[in-house]
This record gives C-alpha cells, structure tokens and sequence, in this order.
C-alpha cells in the first residue's frame, strides 16, 4: 500500500543528504576546508591526509580563526559570514559561501577543530561526531584555525565502499591542492600523504615557481605569458608551448574569480586557439585566471561549485580563442632537440636573453667539400623544378646565405636575439646541408636548428591556400582528362548543396547524369594529389559531420597539401631548400605543420658542449 503521509525529515537525515551532495570522497572535504581557510585570509596552509584521507585529513592554517562564541553555530546548515540576501550572491568573490560544508562534514565522520582569533588569549576545542556534539572547551592554541577529520563515513558505511583505494583517493587530494596552489600562488601550500611530504610552494607569488614544484622544470620553461582584457572580463596566466601538450584535456587548467572549474566554452575556445599548434589528439596545457564581473557569472549552479554559467558564453569563447591565437603567433615556438641541465626554479628564464656574437670562421676543408656537394646537386635541379613547383631551384649566385668569415665584435656582441624565421635574421642564417634525405641543418646564433622539410613545405603550401581563399585568388588547375566520380545518394546531395563552394576552392564541377559528377579542374596548389580520392576524403568527413561552414571545407582542404608536399627521404638542392626558407619567413605561424608537427627543432652550443662533455 502506497504511503501518502507526508513527513519533515529529521536534522540528521537532512544533513546527510546534504553531505551526499557536498561530500563524495576525501577531497571533497579537503576542498570545503582549504576554500574556508583562503577566505580566513590565510598565507599559510598544510594539508595531511592517511589512508588516502579516509582515516585522518588535517588542514591547518593561519588565518583569522573563528570567535569562540561562534564556533558551535558554524557547524548548523546555511550557517555562514559571506552572504546576507539573495542579491549577495551576485557579488560574492570567496570560495565558499553556501553554509553547508561543516555540517555535512560533521554528520558523516568525526570532526574536531581547534581555532584561536588574533583577539582572543585562549582558543577553542570543538568535537563534533556524526552530526552530534560531543566536546566544546578552551585550549591553547596559535592563531588560526585547525580541523582534523577522522573516519570518513564512519556511519555510512555503503557510502565509504565506494571510495577507491587509498592511492587513487590521495591523487585526488593532491590534485586539488595543486589546483588552489596555482590559482593563488601568493599562499604557501604544504601537502603531506601517508607522513611524506609531496607538494610546498613558497607563497612568493610566482606562478613559475608553482608550476616548477608540481609539474617539473621543462614545463616551468616552456610557458608563455598570456593576457587578455574586456569589459567585465580580464584573464591572465600561462600558455604552455606543444612540448607542454597533453593526451588529455588534464593540462587546461581555468580558474574563475579563484575557483577552479571545468567549462566546455572554455575548453573549446583553447583548443580552437592552439589549432595549428598541437598534433592530433593532443591538448593544450595552459593556466588561466579569469576574473569576471559577478553580473556576468554564476557561480551557484553546482554543489561542489565545480561548474559555473556564463551570460555570454559566445563572447567569451570569441575573446579567449583570439587572444590566445594571437599570443601564440606573436612568438617563436621551436623545441629543443637535447635537453639541458636542471635548473631551479629561479633559475628558469622569463624572457630570451641578450646573447653576444661571437667571431666564427668557416673551416675551409669543410667548405670546399659542401661546395662540391653543391656541384653535384646542380644536375638536379631542373629535374625538382619540374617536380617541386613550390620549391623553384633557380640559377643562383651564391646558393647559400652565410654568414661573413669573420664578425666584427664592436657591432655584433650584445645583440638581443632575432626570432631565427625572421627577415632580418635571414642574412645570418648558414646552411650546412640535409641529412637523411630529409632534414635541414643550419646553424644560427649560438643554435644548431634541423628543419623538416616535408612539415615546412606543407605548411607553406596550407597558408598559402588559406590567404588565397580569404582573398578570393585561388587559381585552378585542368584536369585532361576529367575525372569523374559517383559519391552515392547522400555524397551527391551534400555536393550539389555545396558546389558554390567548391568552386570557391578553385574546383570546377559538373553534373555528369545521376549521382555522377566530373571534374575537370582542381586546386592549382594540390595538383600532385590523386584528384580522386582527395575529392573522396572531402566528402567523406562531410557525411560525418553534416552541413560544415565554407571556411572549414577550405582548411580541410588545405590541410591535405600534406599530401602535395615534398616528402621525407627525397634529395633537395641548396637552392631549392633556400628558396623554402624564404617562403617560410611570410607564415603566420612557420613552425607548425597543419597537423601541428615542429617544423623545426634546436639544439644550442651548449647542448652539444654537454653531450660531449666540453661542460658539466
């Protein structure tokens, strides 16, 4: 028989419903105390967990205390110092703010707190087990506020079964730490495990420092300053170069207004931002602050606060995605070849040092034997004129820029460093020959640098299609004879809907009875593709993902010049890989394919002085 009574739950029941919405493994206490312990102003916080935080978790810190006439109602529900009124909420700028964290801690473990104000002689002693009050006295105690959490789900026993092991549970504590310890790297942050010590940051306020103690010195290295400003919105932090790059989205690392969120806006406008940047399946690791106006965020949609709603998600995302494009285009991106020697963390560099240029003199052996080597190849070229258009292999004087013999050190030392795909880097540059048939060498400053052949010259050929598209100069190519194809029922209608475009790209296309089509005219640039099956690759991806803007058809398009492009394990003269120099000086971004592959890699003096043991 149905019960139809209706009945007020108990406080107990309430509480531990609230718990299950509050709490749902160690961290999530971890989290509820070090929020508190921020908003008490604290400049020093210590977190010690055993047993993964099932049996103890210990968060200590410096900040305010709590009054001891206030310590019993800081435990009652919806008990709290940080709102009044609704309309509070929309102003609120502390972690925590909803009253609920103590209460649902206390009614599923055993909590204890010891806490003393700067204004008190003497602080207090609560206990509190299951929701019941067991112990309030006054102690001694240091300014601040120290709870200590005892057998999680001690009277909830089905609840603590589904706690992972003590490992797993304790990577979750340490990965929120690491989250709070990045969002305010101006609070030193101790994390203990099992009576080790895994995580200190210093407080100093730099977010290097914070990086290097979690995430280890080449990430530390390899990060780039990031700002970004509009109204009601301002966001700084790091971008991390591709070394940086992650197999998962656990890099994109976003904090709104302190408090570290996950948001699908968010992370598409990065990863639409690094697009170019990073291979296939590989994504961004950045560290962004994001403040914003409390009208323009809402931060109480979740109960654990893990998410927040935007007012204008379309905004944002325009916003971010550009900043960070134009962040990343505005530097020089090249990863190292060898790694060098640890370093500490104030030792990690900001910016690009000032470097002195040295005298170099050319070693005649040497150089007698490239210029034969260049005699050899000469036969060639006409051979990759004729093969690589892209690539002209012309008549020239001096195949070879170089440096002069001897530099005058008056003019040259002191120089600061000129990004090495720059105009005026370029006279500097000397090339020393390819190797495997496939990459570059060429020395540059104090750096040897190996350049892609097959990566550079598909990335020249992608932007190329790309500026020609946006121009509307995209130039085509005859096909004798035409090429038909029969791209089935659903191919044709997606074709016919979309034959505007195709033209656009410089196809040209006919009808040829049924679901058949002919073409007799494709892209200038991809004129060394089977015509056939690029054609079929097209409209295969746009069965799967439907009805697709012009201007993704055109990079799609464009992202297949990897099959146009000179390929690895191909001999190239020193004219012609000149002459793919010069063009990749007008890139946007030269030093990623469009699959975001290096182009180009570099391995400086030193390096090579460490492998053989020239320095230690």
């Amino acid at each position: 028989m149905v019960n139809r009574t209706i009945e007020l739950l108990n406080r107990e029941t309430i509480d531990q419903i609230a718990a299950g919405e509050v709490v749902e493994r160690p961290a999530s206490v971890v989290k509820e105390l070090v929020e508190n312990a921020i908003d008490a102003g604290a400049g020093a916080i210590t977190v010690e967990i055993r047993e993964g935080g099932r049996r103890l978790i210990r968060v200590t810190d410096n900040g305010c205390g709590i009054p001891a006439d206030q310590v019993r109602k800081a435990f009652l529900r919806h008990a709290t110092s940080k709102i009044r009124k609704a309309e509070d909420l929309t102003a609120v700028t502390s972690l925590g703010f909803r009253g609920e964290a103590l209460s649902s801690i206390a009614s599923v473990a055993q909590v204890e707190c010891i806490t003393k104000t700067t204004e008190e002689l003497t602080g207090t002693r609560y206990v509190i087990e299951g929701g019941e009050e067991s112990l309030l006295e006054e102690v001694g105690a240091p300014d601040g506020t120290t709870f200590l959490v005892r057998n999680l789900f001690y009277n909830t026993p089905v609840r603590e079964k589904f706690l992972r092991t003590p490992a797993t549970e304790g990577s979750y504590v340490r990965g929120f730490v690491e989250n709070l310890a990045l969002s305010h790297p101006k609070i030193s942050f101790t994390c203990i495990q099992e009576g080790r010590t895994g995580l200190v940051t210093d407080g100093s306020g730099d977010i290097r420092s914070v990086v290097y103690q979690i995430y280890g010195r080449d990430t530390a290295k390899n990060l780039i300053p990031f700002h970004a400003e509009e109204p009601g919105i301002r966001v700084t932090g790091f971008l991390g170069t591709s070394i940086t790059a992650k197999g998962n989205r656990a890099g994109e690392l976003f904090f709104v207004n302190g408090r570290p969120v996950k948001d699908d806006t968010l992370s598409k406008a990065a990863e639409e931002g690094y697009h170019g940047y990073l291979m296939q399946h590989r994504y961004p690791f950045l560290i962004l602050n994001l403040d914003i106006d409390g009208t323009l965020v809402d931060v109480n949609v979740h109960p654990t606060k893990k998410e927040v709603r935007f007012s204008d998600r379309e905004k944002l995302f325009r916003m971010l995605c550009l900043a960070i494009q134009n962040t990343l285009l505005s530097g020089e991106h090249i990863p190292d070849a060898a790694p060098g020697k640890e370093e500490k963390p104030s030792e990690i560099k900001k910016e690009t040092p000032v470097l002195e240029r040295k005298p170099v003199s050319v070693p005649e052996p040497f150089e007698t034997a490239r210029r034969s080597g260049m005699q050899q190849l000469q036969k060639y070229d006409s051979v990759k004129a004729a093969a690589y258009p892209e690539i002209p292999a012309e008549d020239h004087k001096e195949a070879v820029r170089e440096k002069p013999a001897e530099y005058s050190v008056s003019q040259q030392s002191l120089l600061e460093h000129v990004p090495v795909l720059s105009e005026q880097a370029r006279r500097m540059h000397r090339l020393i020959g390819q190797v495997f048939d496939t990459y570059w060498l060429m020395e540059y400053e104090d750096s040897l640098y190996i350049v892609d052949q097959h990566a550079a010259h598909e990335k020249v050929l992608y932007e190329k299609m790309m500026r020609q598209y946006r121009e509307k100069t995209i130039t085509s190519q005859m096909l004798f004879p035409a090429v038909v194809v029969e791209p089935g029922t659903a191919g044709a209608a997606i074709l016919r809907s979309r034959l505007l475009v195709f033209e656009s790209l410089g196809y040209e296309i006919e009808e040829f009875g049924g679901d058949a089509f002919k073409i007799t005219a494709i892209p200038a640039n991809l004129y060394r593709i089977d015509p056939r099956e690029l054609f079929t690759d097209i409209l295969d991806q746009m069965k799967e993902t439907g009805d697709i803007p012009a201007e993704s058809i055109a990079e799609r398009l464009a992202s297949m010049s990897c099959k146009a492009a000179v390929k690895g394990n191909t001999a190239l003269s020193f004219a012609e890989a000149d002459a793919l120099f010069d063009e990749l000086l007008g890139l946007e971004n030269p030093y990623h394919c469009p699959h975001g592959r290096p182009t180009i890699i570099r391995m400086s003096r030193a390096d090579l002085d460490r492998k053989f043991k020239r320095i230690l």
